[in-house]
């Protein structure tokens, strides 16, 4: 049986990653189409990690250099199974935005409530920082999207050009805390 332990990830944590297949077969993704967002069979199988694993190692040093929050799921070897980072930088005109940055979960590990789990984490986070929300830019595989929404994910009230520039196809989700 998995025993899975939580806890916050230090720097020398940060080349345990590795220990994560971050793959990921999209079947379908959202797509803008004639200007009406719908679902639109790709049939994608991403074996790496996007945007490669140095922006990923480098973002979750960054975050935790700046005083961010990022916590790692282990599994019973003690193996890195999922992690999530938050950036503690505010942002935002109507709200207190604070960035959720990573979210993965290790192919063998998914829909086991990990991931869950480690966002709710977040939020504990993100209300001892006075947030009012947590913004999301998601990937439009069809899971990820559903996975945000089944915990109370809504698209985001305000957008954060910067984030949104950095790819229009992401959805721009809030969690309020």
């Amino acid at each position: 049986m998995l025993n899975v332990v939580y806890r916050q990830l230090a720097i020398e944590d940060c080349e345990r990653i590795n220990d994560i297949n971050p793959s990921q077969y999209i079947k379908n993704a959202w797509r803008e189409v004639n200007g009406k967002r719908q679902l639109v069979k790709i049939d994608y199988l991403d074996s790496d990690w996007a945007n490669g694993y140095e922006h990923h190692f480098n973002g979750l040093k960054e975050t935790i250099i700046s005083r961010g929050h990022a916590i790692g799921a282990f599994d019973n070897d003690n193996k890195l199974i999922a992690f999530v980072t938050i950036n503690r930088e505010f942002f935002g005109d109507m709200h207190h935005y604070v960035l959720l940055d990573q979210l993965f979960i290790t192919l063998e590990h998914r829909n086991k409530g990990i991931g869950r789990t480690l966002f709710l984490k977040i939020v504990e986070i993100a209300q001892e920082w006075k947030a009012d929300k947590i913004y999301i830019c998601a990937g439009s595989a069809e899971e990820t999207i559903a996975f945000y929404y089944a915990i109370g994910c809504k698209e985001a009230v305000e957008i954060n050009k910067k984030l949104y520039e950095n790819d229009p196809r992401d959805f721009q989700l809030e969690f309020s805390v």
